[in-house]
């Protein structure tokens, strides 16, 4: 069973940027394109990057050219760069696999505003 323990969120303002981390255990992510999501309330969660198992990497067009999603399978870790950070950002964000087979983590909130 994988266990994900996602970090980093902090409230900042339009145009800041945050770093967001998840670190995996319980298995080896190497295996699995990871995503990244987030949820607001009221709404569905949103998927807005991948990292394939080769390091290929798809966005959300509302994040695409802001957003960064990497990997280091040696440490079972999996990052998200946010910048030029907009209000409609503001969420819990939250990584899985693609396909959100793992149990989900607790989130880490991102907050952006004046």
């Amino acid at each position: 069973q994988v266990r994900l323990v996602e970090s980093g969120g902090a409230l900042v303002q339009p145009g800041g940027s945050l770093t967001l981390s998840c670190a995996a255990s319980g298995r080896f992510i190497r295996f699995y394109t990871m995503g990244w999501y987030r949820q607001t309330p009221g709404k569905q969660r949103e998927l807005v990057a991948t990292i394939s198992t080769d390091g290929v990497s798809r966005y959300a067009d509302s994040v695409k050219g802001r957003f960064s999603i990497s990997r280091d399978n040696s440490v079972n870790m999996v990052w998200l760069q946010l910048n030029s950070l907009k209000p409609e950002d503001t969420a819990v964000y939250y990584c899985n696999e693609e396909n959100t087979r793992f149990s989900w983590g607790q989130g880490t909130q991102v907050t952006v505003s004046s």
